[in-house]
């Protein structure tokens, strides 16, 4: 089930606990965050190759592209045997932007991201279906896990994908890690 904590940026042992879908999409779009579900238009196979997995959710993503402009789209599956799990876990758990809107929809599986946005933190537990957009610019980070299981469609508008700019701040260090 996703869920929304929302946390006092100073006190990460305390937050206030959404599981209803509507009251967390209408907290994070009061943020200007974009939380969405998505059903596939066909039934997917376990493994299933990313040409199969774009087009079942066809539909969805090309009313985002038209929407957002994105130019480019892709599908990341991460497993616990992953043989990079743990250094691309550490790459996304520090505070960071950028310059582009964040999108992924989680085709299965769940990860979870933080935003950070004035004196509060939001922790947002993504499951199968969920849709999460993090406009440009927004703090955040994301956390995967010690053992990820998720396969993500990830939308971009630079073709080159995924490029962090790191603030510098420890703050994701005093959060709870997901899985742990």
């Amino acid at each position: 089930m996703s869920e929304l904590r929302i946390y006092a940026e100073n006190d990460p042992a305390q937050a206030e606990v959404h599981t209803d879908f509507d009251a967390i999409r209408s907290r994070l779009g009061a943020l200007g965050l974009r939380f969405e579900r998505w059903q596939a238009n066909a039934p997917l196979a376990p493994g299933a190759d990313q040409e199969t997995v774009i087009d079942a959710y066809r539909g969805d993503i090309d009313r985002l592209m038209r929407e957002n402009g994105f130019q480019a789209v892709d599908v990341i599956a991460m497993t616990p045997d992953h043989p990079q799990k743990d250094a691309l876990r550490a790459k996304f758990l520090n505070e960071h932007t950028h310059s582009e809107d964040e999108v992924r929809f989680f085709v299965d599986g769940s990860g979870l991201f933080y935003v950070h946005a004035g004196d509060r933190v939001y922790g947002v537990l993504c499951e199968k279906g969920d849709l999460i957009g993090v406009p440009d610019g927004t703090t955040h980070w994301f956390d995967m896990g010690p053992a990820p299981h998720f396969t993500a469609i990830r939308l971009f508008t630079n073709p080159e994908g995924w490029v962090a700019n790191f603030t510098g701040s420890d703050i994701a260090s005093r959060f709870p890690r997901y899985g742990e």
